[in-house]
């Protein structure tokens, strides 16, 4: 068992590495952040200044090779995600992995086994499993409060990444529907008690940022699920005014509706757009949705705690590689059933590299 706070390195400098260090910072008695590695030196700089990192690498190997590193957290393009997983496992390290897991099912295979042979978890990163409003909704459902649940709808939109390279396919796999959708897909997978997945759905279009990608930045995605449930997944790299994150569950005897925002946020006007930020928002002026203590409603600080007691073996992993995989082969079966125009059953071995090939390649 690890004693003390577990010691983190972070690959990568931008968004989510961010939040990563802005939730550590949070929990210090659990976790503290060593060291953080990017080719990017000056951005691998301002984030350890920002929040007294002592140490700086470019190269992500040298930081993995610290031997004052119990964990590293992956906050890097998609595509590099499994090479990362692969030399952290290697040198011992425990793997906090951001969504999604990976690009192809081969490399969550690879990269589970890995991790499995070296003795080190791997953590899938999934913050909705933590987020206060949808952990009191499981609660509740799973308290009866609703009775059979049959129907679990989660949406994600806002107006498209903060880093470039989720524009380009090879580095990130997909659209809309991967970088958005595996939250929904995942939420929906945990908040039933992960029954089977039988079938899956989706219409994807690209109507906005044509311009940028070819990639979806729409996306509607339906999953059955053994037991009689099923879930309506809303995704949108295309919706302006910044993030909407929001949850509806409907059961024969009740329902909940949870939006991540409202009720957590400021209803702000402002001609000059200075002084705040709103997440996802192109611009601050006009009017906005400032939240307060964001990271905490989102879930991110909870997540990392729970981390760094499951590497301590204080508790066990409620999100690993496993799920991540689990999610990966239902989008890459989303993806497939936009291209083939109906539904497509699961499990579903996929025909392409890519999880958007299957979608553009029968489009095209």
């Amino acid at each position: 068992m690890k004693n003390g706070p577990v010691r983190i390195g972070i690959i990568g400098s931008r968004f989510q590495a961010d939040c990563h260090a802005a939730s550590i910072a949070m929990i210090e008695d659990a976790m503290v952040v060593d060291a953080v590695a990017s080719p990017t030196a000056g951005n691998a700089k301002a984030l350890a200044e920002r929040y007294k990192i002592p140490r700086v690498y470019t190269d992500y190997r040298e930081l993995i090779a610290d031997r004052e590193i119990d964990a590293v957290t992956i906050t890097s393009p998609n595509a590099l995600h499994c090479e990362m997983t692969l030399a952290a496992a290697k040198a011992g390290k425990h793997v906090i992995c951001e969504k999604p897991l990976c690009v192809t099912l081969e490399e969550a295979d690879r990269m589970i086994e890995a991790c499995r042979a070296n003795g080190v978890l791997l953590l899938y990163a999934e913050e909705l499993f933590f987020t206060p409003k949808y952990v009191k909704a499981k609660q509740m459902a799973d308290l009866g409060a609703f009775g059979k649940v049959h129907l679990v709808k989660q949406s994600e939109k806002h107006f498209g990444p903060h880093s470039e390279w989720f524009w380009d396919t090879k580095r990130s796999g997909g659209g809309a529907l991967l970088d958005l959708g595996c939250h929904g897909i995942a939420f929906a997978y945990w908040f039933l008690g992960r029954p089977k997945m039988l079938t899956v759905y989706s219409h994807l279009g690209t109507y906005v940022h044509g311009d940028k990608t070819q990639a979806d930045d729409e996306a509607v995605t339906v999953v059955e699920f053994e037991g009689k449930a099923f879930s309506i997944i809303e995704n949108s790299w295309a919706r302006r005014g910044g993030m909407d994150d929001r949850i509806e569950i409907y059961g024969e005897g009740g329902l909940t509706i949870a939006n991540l925002h409202m009720g957590n946020a400021l209803p702000t006007y402002s001609e000059y757009g200075v002084g705040y930020a709103a997440e996802k928002a192109p611009t601050t002026t006009g009017w906005t949705y400032p939240v307060f203590e964001e990271l905490w409603n989102y879930g991110f600080p909870q997540e990392m705690r729970h981390f760094a007691r499951a590497i301590r073996g204080i508790e066990s992993p409620q999100a690993t590689g496993e799920d991540g995989k689990v999610v990966l082969e239902a989008i890459y079966a989303a993806y497939a059933s936009a291209g083939l125009g109906h539904k497509v059953n699961l499990p579903y071995v996929p025909t392409r590299k890519l999880p958007v090939d299957e979608w553009l390649d029968r489009r095209n």
